[in-house]
């Protein structure tokens, strides 16, 4: 039998991979909408790559690859370029480091990321996959991928899914994390669905009897990031966690530090603290830093002060007049405590002239 690895351009100019036993059944599948999930709401599609293997592993795995590829890469193997494939592979960290060796400067990796060991660099390790076991509620399968695709993670491995799948209440419960559900996989039994992965993590709050090393989830991403292997983070039922024999098949536990008198982590928590601890060693997007406005100089404070006793003083707001002076006092710490910046007090002056105009205006009424 032949298996597949195979790309597809979707209406909306991104890019599908997937793999198959039957290429022309699966892209026909596709282009109907039969499968539901990424392309059924960006079509038409159109097959622009496939390259055929012997075996389903050899197909996944390149598929998996190719999935975490950068769209240039992508582009360069459809147009079968191999020079430009090459170039796009070198990661921008190591291109701005080649290029600053070449002007003479010093090579630098990228902030924020962090090589083995926990300094700075790029996890080449590959990503770990989620295997829930016998999960029960198709919403609580969509609010796991939804957890796994916010921070990276894309292989989802189901284990006797009670409802069967696909599962329509998963989709909308995903908000958009339609590529995980699209290519997720179901097997039997939880040995089935690990034969690839070397290391193997029970997620579970009690050991239950069985003798294994216990990490947290930030240990446990650490071990990922620094193993060539495939690892698997395998997370049990909603209702009542993974059975002792699914922990007994595991290397090791994680257990998250949790309130002793409430450990109630639901099934897409517990996914996107792992989630999030493993990407810490990935090149993930981060909301651009944006800098608080510098504090006003004291004059301009001492200015909003006046303006504000002055109106406050018209309205009678001192009362009676021998505590005047410590509420000053106070009004002025209050005041004092915060970094107000020069927009901060141009607003509060605004605020304090208005109210002064509609005070006028009441009495001019009366």
């Amino acid at each position: 039998m032949t298996f597949w690895a195979y790309l597809l351009h979707c209406a909306d100019r991104s890019y599908y991979t997937g793999h198959t036993d039957d290429l022309e059944k699966r892209i026909y599948q596709h282009q109907e909408g039969i499968l539901g999930g990424y392309t059924s709401t960006r079509r038409p599609v159109e097959l622009v790559w496939a390259e055929a293997f012997a075996t389903r592993e050899e197909a996944k795995a390149v598929e998996l690859k190719i999935k975490n590829w950068s769209r240039a890469k992508k582009e360069a193997l459809i147009a079968q370029d191999w020079d430009r494939l090459k170039r796009a592979s070198v990661p921008p960290a190591e291109r701005q480091a080649r290029a600053s060796t070449s002007l003479g400067g010093t090579p630098r990796l990228r902030s924020g990321m962090r090589k083995e060991g926990g300094a700075e660099g790029v996890s080449s390790a590959p990503p770990p996959v989620i295997v829930l076991v016998r999960p029960q509620l198709g919403e609580n399968i969509g609010k796991a991928a939804r957890a796994m695709l916010n921070f990276g993670l894309t292989e989802m491995r189901l284990v006797a899914p009670r409802d069967g799948w696909p599962n329509p209440d998963a989709g909308p419960a995903a908000s958009g994390a339609d590529i995980v559900l699209a290519n997720a996989e179901v097997f039997e039994t939880l040995a089935d669905a690990v034969t690839d992965c070397t290391t193997i993590y029970a997620t579970t709050v009690r050991k239950r009897g069985v003798t294994k090393p216990v990490l947290t989830p930030e240990a446990a991403a650490t071990e990922v990031h620094a193993n060539a292997g495939r690892a698997a983070y395998v997370f049990g039922p909603e209702r009542s966690g993974l059975e002792t024999d699914d922990v007994a098949l595991a290397h090791k536990i994680v257990t998250v530090p949790i309130n002793p008198e409430f450990g109630s982590l639901n099934l897409a928590q517990a996914v996107i603290l792992l989630a999030y601890e493993w990407s810490k060693g990935q090149a993930l997007a981060q909301p651009p830093a944006v800098d608080l406005d510098p504090p006003a100089p004291h004059g301009e404070m001492e200015e909003l002060i006046r303006h504000l006793v002055r109106d406050l003083d018209a309205a009678g707001y001192f009362f009676p007049a021998d505590r005047t002076e410590a509420t000053l006092r106070t009004l002025r710490t209050t005041l004092t405590k915060t970094g107000w910046s020069y927009n901060d007090i141009k607003m509060m002056h605004g605020i304090i002239a208005t109210l002064g105009k509609v005070r006028k205006s009441a009495r001019s009424e009366d």
